[in-house]
Order: C-alpha cells, then structure tokens, then sequence
C-alpha cells in the first residue's frame, strides 16, 4: 500500500524508487472486463446510439387503449429480430391512489351532473370513465387490484439508419394496430439505452399506471408453441415448457426430415416417434443401416428382415404389383422397367445411353419370356428372376459388357442376393428391414430395391403408413436412387404415406441436386445438435438466426429445433422410462439391459 500510494503523489524531486514507474504504467494499461465488452467507439445523437459497428435506437410505450387484449406483447417478443426489452414495474401505494381516485371520481360525477342540469346529451365517454373508475376504486379495496407504474422500453439494432427504419416500422404497425402507441426516447437514447441493459435501472422514468390485469397482458416470457388436441408428443417446448403435439398428417404433405450430427440422439427421436405414431393405427417401415430398430421391433412384435448376401430373405426386383382400380397394368408395368434400368445403372455402375436402350429392350424381353405383357393379371403369373434376364441380355447384340457386368450378381458371392424369388411381406404394423451387414459397395443397391419393393405394396392397398429412411445419405450418392426417393416424397401423399429421412452426413444430403428438393417437401423438419463443419450450409439452407445457429451447436443430446409448416420452436425430446429401456441406443444401456435379460432368462 505504501508503494502505491507513493504512485498516487506527485515527487517535486528524484527518488530512488523511480524505477518503479514503469510497472504503474504497464498496470494502468491493463485490460478489464468493462474494456473487452465496450464497443470501439460510441457517438449519441438525438434518435440513435453508434455502437462500433451498429446503432441502437430506443422506444418507450406511451399509450394504452381501455381494453388490453392477452398476449399482445407475443408478436414483439418473438418477432425475428435483434431487440432489447425492458419492463420496470413499480408498485403504487393502495391508500394513496385511493385518495387521488376519490378526487377523480367526483370531477367526473360533477361533469356528469353539470351537463343533466344543463340538458345536454349524456356523454358515453364520461358514463364509461364513472363506471371503470367506480369498478377499478371497488376492486382496489377489496385488494383485488393492485396499481403499478409501468414502463415499458424497446431498443433496436441494426446496421444502418434505413435498416433500423424498417424495424421501426414493422414495430409500429404490429402495436398501433392495437391502439398501442410507441415513441422514440428523444435527446434521452443514452437514458433509454442504460434502461434496457440488464443493471435494474430505470434512467428513462416514462411510466404508465396500470392496475394488475392489464399488466399480466405484457407477461414476456410468451412464444410460440405447438400444441394440438391431437397427434402425438414430439418433446418440450424449451422456451415456455409446453408440450410439442403435433399430428403430421393433419398437414399439406406426411412427409419429415432430421439432420443432426452422430450421438446427439436423431435415432431415439425417430424411434420414440414410431412407438408413439404405432399406437394411432399408422403402419411403420423402416430402412435400418445400423440395426438399431431389432429390439423394437421385437417388443412391439413385428417384422425384421436382414438383407445381406448371406441372407435368407430375399426381394426380387422383377415383381410386380397388382394394379389398382384407378390404374392400367400397362402403367404397372412400364413404371417397373424404368425402375428396373435404374437399378441396374446403379449396380453397373452407370450406362451409355446405347446401353439404357439394350437393357430396357431386354427387361421387355424378359418379361414377355415368361408371358407378361400388359394384358397380363399379375397376380396370377410368375416374374423371371436375374438369371432369366442375363440370358435374354446374353443373346442381343452389342450386351457383351453388359453382361460381363452382371455376373457378378448371378454368379459367385453376390448371386445369392439379388436373384431369389421374393419371401418377405409388410403384414404386420411394424416392418424393419436391416442392410448393416450388407457390403458398402451394394448399400445403395439394396436401399433402393427395398424402396421399390415398399413402393409396390405402398400403391397396393391404401393405409395409414410411415415409411423411415436412417441414414439417408447413403441413398442420396447416387442420382438414380436420389431420384426415387424424391419421387416418392412427392407422390407419397397421394397413397397416404410419410416418407422420414434422417442423416448425420448433412453435406452429402444436400450435395445432391434432390436434397433441397427433399427438404422443401417436408412438412416437419427437426434440427439436432449440429457440428461446427455443417451449422453454415444449415442456417442458410433453413434460414437460421445467429441465435438459432449457436441453440444448435451449443444442444444436448435430444435438443435442438422443430420446424413445423411456418412456426418453428426449441425442442427437447423426453421419454418415459418404459419408452427409454425399448428405444436407447446408448451402448452402456444396451449391454446391462442384455445383461438383465440373460439373468432373468436364468433365472427361469
């Protein structure tokens, strides 16, 4: 202490501990907090505050009608731009208004009964102005009411003066459409901008007095929710902790999508929405990569299909669907050999358009071999298999390649997965095919011969149906696989069916010329926790605020955004205890629930 205060004087002469000025100096120079959070320079003006690079621009509410509706401060609190609000509340003696309500209230019972003595009309607004004041003095006695002055301070940002212009405008037209009126704080912005600051202090001191109902009205902590009398629960509104209910079907398309990064919990979302989803009489399919939908579909007893090339389910790509009352066999038939060619220029790799024309003559060819034409009742006939078609290919000119190519799936190791007679089928309400032990190289093969074959019995007979897509990135890689799966969101609704995709790989989805396309076509979009390398393609893709952006990259697992036709609110995803032992894929969870069922199995 001594040291300093020696720094604090003046020496009129050298002392020895000069040496010492240095260290002062380089204190002096040392950053606080207050330094690192001010802006680099500040200019006040009679309108607005220059903050750096912004201005600021502060209004105050100055007027109120008779009436105040509920939630009329909502639309404020949730417009879509960067605002400061500030709500001083300062409670008024009951006695003391009691006196000045006394005064007030025969002033204008004087009026009143000057103007009868007179003969003059009766006036509404006194007859009004008498009743409330006797209702409000009646309430306040019986402590009822209670009387606040109240202010209420609104500040702005933006980057320009025209920018903060448009706010102001957008502000004033949503609040005097209520008979609310609002004014900029003039020659008082540094009073106003002190106020809004989160320190408690009211500097402005504009105040209106209202009694406890009106006031309730401007309750700031409003957003928008989700709530419906049907559907089924999604999570936890995080901004008001109302329930997410929402019937997907009830919209424009059936149709959803989830991005989200690995381990921030896309997989027990989709899984708790299929569990609740099967309890209102909706049939749910899902293409599973990773063979986490097994367990469930065992505790609610449906069907699981492993499809690999050891595998003894088989689908078999020349089957077709019987028509519908509403369709032609020949539209059946002509739709099953456009998707035929797909497939196979997926599985070869890609072909010349010499090479699309000798494969679509020979699957005509094929199926006319075993008396399918467009005549046909498909029902009663028996599709060709692969071997079939690579003998029609073989005899064709120019196919030499081609088949060279396709024997692969005819013969040797492959053979055994694609050139089976089909022996699966979708009877029952929940129906899981897996390709986690299908080779990568074949995955896009296999994800799109499944979506056919569901497409098949999809436009067989019209159902309640979900159909789940996880990772569907993969099938976004290749064009003709992307194409299929948009067609479906597209046409899905027509047959009553949802099409869910969810993806961790959020680049290769939207790298593909269908991925928007996609997004736009659903109906419900929920954002997960997200990864620095994917927030920016996101907050561009779904128009996100810089708020949004850092919700997502800064959410729990289970937390993120729902997105729902216009209205969009952060969302935490909850699941009773039942629910979490069927649907978690947290490995440690996974190993004690084996754990518990092998001793309980032991135990019997």
């Amino acid at each position: 202490m001594a040291i300093l205060d020696f720094l604090k004087s003046k020496p009129s002469s050298p002392s020895p501990v000069a040496p010492i000025l240095p260290e002062a100096i380089y204190k002096e120079g040392v950053l606080e907090l207050q330094d690192v959070i001010a802006p680099s320079a500040l200019k006040i003006t009679p309108r607005e505050i220059n903050l750096g690079d912004k201005i600021a621009r502060t209004f105050f509410v100055m007027s109120y009608p008779r009436v105040l509706t509920d939630s009329w401060f909502s639309p404020i609190i949730n417009l879509d731009r960067v605002l400061d609000i500030s709500i001083f509340v300062h409670p008024i003696d009951s006695a003391e208004i009691l006196k000045k309500f006394q005064k007030k209230v025969a002033e204008v019972q004087s009026q009143i009964m000057s103007r009868e003595e007179k003969g003059l009309v009766r006036d509404p607004i006194l007859d009004t102005a008498y009743s409330d004041l006797e209702d409000l003095r009646d309430q306040l006695q019986q402590a009822q009411e209670r009387i606040f002055d109240v202010g209420v301070y609104i500040t702005i940002y933006g980057a320009t003066v025209e920018e903060l212009n448009k706010v102001e405008s957008e502000i004033k037209s949503m609040l005097e459409s209520r008979l609310i009126y609002v004014k900029p704080a003039l020659f008082q912005q540094e009073q106003g901008f002190k106020s809004v600051l989160p320190l408690g202090h009211d500097e402005l001191s504009v105040n209106s007095k209202l009694n406890s109902s009106p006031l309730s009205s401007i309750f700031p902590f409003v957003s928008f929710d989700l709530t419906s009398d049907r559907g089924i629960l999604y999570g936890v509104n995080r901004h008001n902790a109302s329930l997410v209910l929402f019937d997907s079907f009830s919209l424009e398309n059936y149709n959803s999508v989830i991005f989200a990064k690995s381990g921030s919990g896309k997989s027990y979302a989709t899984k708790l929405e299929i569990l609740r989803t099967l309890m209102f009489d909706t049939e749910v399919i899902v293409i599973d990569p990773e063979r986490e939908y097994e367990f469930l579909a065992q505790a609610v007893g449906g069907r699981y299909f492993n499809i690999s090339l050891n595998s003894e389910h088989h689908i078999n790509p020349f089957e077709l669907a019987p028509p519908r009352e509403d369709e032609s066999p020949a539209d059946i038939l002509r739709s099953n050999i456009v998707a035929l060619v797909g497939m196979f220029r997926i599985m070869m790799g890609g072909l010349s358009p010499e090479e699309d024309a000798i494969m679509d003559k020979a699957i005509t060819e094929t199926y006319a071999l075993k008396d399918i034409t467009v005549d046909s009742d498909f029902s009663q006939v028996e599709p060709p298999l692969l071997s079939d078609f690579e003998l029609v290919l073989a005899g064709m000119e120019g196919s030499e390649s081609l088949v060279q190519r396709l024997s692969k799936y005819t013969k040797g190791t492959w053979s055994g997965f694609i050139n089976q007679p089909t022996n699966v089928d979708l009877n029952k309400k929940f129906v899981v095919f897996s390709v986690r032990d299908m080779e990568d190289d074949l995955k896009p093969v296999a994800m799109y011969l499944i979506t056919h074959f569901i497409w098949n019995a999809v436009r067989k007979n019209l159902k309640k149906r979900l159909l789940v897509i996880d990772e569907a990135w993969w099938m976004m890689k290749t064009e003709d696989t992307a194409s299929f799966l948009y067609g479906m969101a597209k046409r899905g609704r027509k047959y009553y069916l949802g099409l869910a995709t969810i993806t961790q790989d959020v680049d290769d989805f939207l790298k593909s010329p269908y991925g928007l396309p996609m997004i736009t076509n659903s109906s419900i979009q929920i954002l997960l926790k997200q990864s620095p390398t994917t927030i920016d393609s996101l907050q561009k893709t779904f128009n996100l605020s810089d708020e949004e952006k850092y919700l997502l990259l800064e959410s729990d697992v289970g937390e993120g955004i729902f997105f729902a036709g216009l209205k969009h609110v952060a969302i935490k995803i909850i699941a009773s205890y039942t629910e979490d032992q069927i649907i978690t894929s947290d490995p440690s969870q996974v190993l004690a629930l084996r754990k518990q069922r092998q001793d309980e199995a032991g135990q019997k």
